[in-house]
């Protein structure tokens, strides 16, 4: 239940200008009532013709091993064949191994069962030990919540990341994560738990293009710097000045996005100094320089409007 509700949960929240970014389908080979763990009953009302409506299919795992329904992965191939986008979390991936779509490509589900899926599918590339991955149009997740980081990560492809933190925000879960960080790995940056600092917070915010210290932020909170420290880690749970960073690093890639400024000028408004700067701290966050970043994820000349439908 869960790993099927995070789509609807993640994808409902998007809106632009306005309108709802996603209509989302669930569908399955024989509609009705569907037994699921936990006890709980489900109802889906579609089948799989659903698929030939999509953009995207989602198909979501079960969190254990299971033999992919032959239906299924024949409508999965035929949707992979018409250019639909794929994407899988947790044990989906066996689906589209099955379907044959991740031969020779990069893949990943849910690390214990990272090896089966390794033996059963040996023509495919496991990645075992990360949140996600794309290939071309084939994208998987690992187990449980890295299905929350893939969506996210659909959703910044399709409408750039202030949209796709913004849902973050909206569902009180971590910014967007890059794939290549480890199914182990902690948030990046905790949900805020308390508002003693959100004035300070707030203020920093509108100044990131300033050289901002300790001593800054402190003499804003008027506190000294080692009481702001130990409020700000007990509000956010890191000190000042790596959620400076993080802040830092997520108005660059906006900036990227949604403006053609030079990268020089990217750095200085997001007060990161230089091109050089920019280029190491986006690296080590996202694995893309500022160009490829960019080349990626600019949403300069297109649809800002576009819906895409998806189907789990």
């Amino acid at each position: 239940m869960f790993n099927l509700a995070i789509p609807e949960m993640i994808f409902e929240k998007v809106e632009v200008d306005g309108r709802p970014g996603y209509e989302v389908t669930v569908c399955t080979p024989e509609p009705g009532p569907i037994t699921t763990t936990g006890g709980l009953g489900l109802h889906v009302d579609r089948g799989l013709d659903a698929l030939r409506e999509a953009d995207t299919v989602l198909v979501a795992g079960t969190g254990h091993r299971y033999e992919p329904d032959p239906r299924t992965v024949e409508a999965v191939r035929e949707a992979a064949a018409d250019g639909r986008r794929i994407a899988s979390i947790c044990s989906g991936a066996f689906v589209l191994a099955e379907a044959g779509l991740l031969d020779g490509r990069s893949a990943t589900t849910y690390w214990e069962l990272a090896e089966e899926l390794r033996q059963r599918y040996p023509a495919l590339d496991l990645k075992g030990d990360v949140l996600y991955v794309q290939d071309g149009q084939m994208m998987t997740a690992s187990g449980y919540a890295a299905g929350i980081d893939l969506c996210l990560h659909i959703i910044r492809t399709d409408y750039g990341a202030a949209v796709a933190n913004e849902v973050a925000r909206r569902a009180l879960v971590a910014p967007v994560r890059p794939g290549g960080q480890t199914q182990f790995t902690q948030t990046p940056l905790p949900p805020e738990r308390g508002n003693a600092c959100a004035d300070t917070r707030g203020w920093a915010m509108r100044n990131l293009d300033k050289p901002l210290t300790l001593t800054d932020l402190a003499r804003h909170a008027g506190v000294s710097v080692r009481t702001l420290t130990r409020r700000f880690h007990a509000e956010s749970g890191v000190s000042p000045l790596q959620w400076l960073l993080h802040q830092r690093i997520e108005r660059a890639k906006e900036l990227l996005e949604t403006t053609a400024l030079p990268l020089d000028q990217v750095a200085r408004a997001c007060g990161l100094g230089t091109a050089d700067s920019l280029r190491g701290h986006l690296v080590r966050r996202t694995g893309l320089t500022p160009s490829a970043y960019r080349a990626q994820f600019s949403r300069i000349g297109t649809a800002e409007a576009r819906g895409t439908s998806s189907a789990a």
